[in-house]
This record gives structure tokens, sequence and C-alpha cells, in this order.
């Protein structure tokens, strides 16, 4: 699950991370159905169907959280989101990086001043741009 902390990524690319998060989120769309959530959440069901069937829909790191809350064992949504970004923070921690860091680590264009707001939660964050920002993080753990 994506709000796990992330300690090595194996080789894998930012686009592998994204697919296995995706996998994740299908399997829960699947057990709770596209009509439960669509009712219980802001993600609209184009989006979830996409999911659903195998595509890699745009889609915010909050509507990401609101599926994943679906899952058996996963908390409420917002608890799924800080949860996600405070391991953003811890990762950081243990790899000793700071924003610039992460920064020049990422194929997306994202200043350290952005990054740091998106982590903190004062700014959102895209499902793209957390996957890219634990990509890097979790490349860099020792």
């Amino acid at each position: 699950m994506f709000y796990e902390q992330r300690m090595d990524v194996d080789g894998l690319t930012p686009t592998d991370l994204r697919a296995e998060y995706e996998s994740d989120l299908a399997g829960v769309i699947e057990t709770a159905g596209v009509d439960s959530i669509e009712a219980e959440t802001a993600v609209e069901r184009a989006t979830l169907q996409a999911l659903a069937d195998g595509e890699s829909p745009s889609l915010s790191l909050e509507e990401a959280s609101a599926i994943l809350a679906f899952a058996d064992d996963a908390p409420d949504a917002e608890t799924v989101r800080e949860i996600a970004c405070e391991h953003l923070l811890l990762g950081m921690t243990t790899g000793v990086m700071d924003v610039d860091a992460v920064s020049r680590g990422l194929t997306l264009e994202l200043d350290p001043k952005e990054i740091q707001q998106k982590i903190e939660r004062r700014a959102p964050m895209s499902f793209e741009e957390f996957v890219h920002i634990q990509h890097v993080i979790a490349s860099n753990q020792r």
C-alpha cells in the first residue's frame, strides 16, 4: 500500500511503482465496488472505472487515499494521506535528504518550496507527484 514506509524501490521506475499502487487501488475498487466508492467519496466514476480497468488516470493523493480507505485493513482517507506524507518526511530524515536533494532527484518540474508544501499537505499533491517523490526518497535510503 502506498501509505506504508517504503525503504527501497528494488530497481523499480516511478512508472513501475505507480503501476504497483494502481493495482492495489484496482483491487480495492473490485472488492468495494465502483458504486459504493463513488457514493461515499468525491472521486469521479470515470476515474474509478479507469483504475478498475487497469488504466492510469489522473489522480490526486487525496483521491487515492479516499479509495484506499475502503480496504479492510486501511484507516480513514485523511489518516492514509497523513501517514503517506509523514512517511515521506521520515524517509527524508533516514536518507539524510532535504527538499533540495529531493528536487534534484526528480524528473518532474517541482522546486524545493513546492515539494515542501506538498509533503506538509499545505498544497495539493497529485498521485504522480507523490510516487515520484517517494521513489526519489526510497532510492536514497541507506
